[in-house]
């Protein structure tokens, strides 16, 4: 998997990975960090890898960076499961590696946009590691998990952000994703912003201010 590695200070002792959205790359968020405006204290990995090319069903069969085929949009997201587990496996990899840099699973955290956020979800609420956290942002469920299917503890940072004008994944399916984990005894942090699918600098402050908090906490 093609990654970007970014270290905020020789010997990072925490990690972030973040994971883009559809048709993007592991450069969508690169720029993104100095916004997070975190403590310069905080000696950080941030990992950005890069989806894999295939056909997308929605855009017409076009070949683009996608975690996972979508073959369906509403009124939720039809996903390619296997497709998906694959992408999760993938990322699981990376965690096992920062883990085996030195870097403790309770100080690595998650973040993902759209589709990204549903592959973050996916890996920290059913994957064999119980990372610090995970930020999803303007995204859903990538499917319905029970309650066997859950493996974080339900200590696991949340923080759940959306933009009320977005008309690629509804806020929603943001909420209702939400919704089902706090039904499983999550504790989620649920903030909307006046923005359409997208990133701001009042998200990107509030994500910032949330990082710090796990790290430093």
């Amino acid at each position: 998997m093609q990654t970007i590695i970014q270290d905020t200070s020789g010997a990072p002792d925490a990690a972030v990975i973040w994971l883009h959205g559809l048709g993007a790359d592991g450069a969508d968020f690169v720029d993104a960090v100095p916004y997070l405006n975190l403590p310069a204290s905080l000696k950080i990995r941030f990992v950005f890898p890069s989806a894999p090319v295939r056909a997308v069903t929605i855009n017409n069969g076009l070949q683009m960076r996608s975690w996972y085929d979508i073959k369906a949009m509403l009124p939720r997201r039809v996903t390619d499961e296997r497709q998906l587990q694959e992408s999760v496996q993938q990322v699981s990899q990376l965690v096992e590696e920062l883990i085996g840099q030195g870097i403790d699973a309770a100080r690595i955290i998650l973040v993902g946009f759209s589709q990204g956020g549903a592959v973050a979800y996916e890996l920290a609420l059913t994957g064999e590691r119980n990372v610090s956290g995970v930020a999803a942002m303007s995204t859903y469920m990538p499917r319905e998990l029970s309650a066997e299917d859950y493996t974080a503890v339900p200590s696991l940072n949340i923080l759940a952000i959306h933009g009320d004008a977005d008309d690629v994944v509804p806020c929603a399916l943001g909420e209702s994703a939400v919704t089902a984990l706090q039904q499983f005894g999550f504790s989620v942090r649920w903030q909307t912003f006046p923005m359409a699918h997208e990133v701001t600098l009042p998200s990107l402050t509030l994500l910032g201010d949330w990082i710090a908090k796990q790290l430093t906490s």
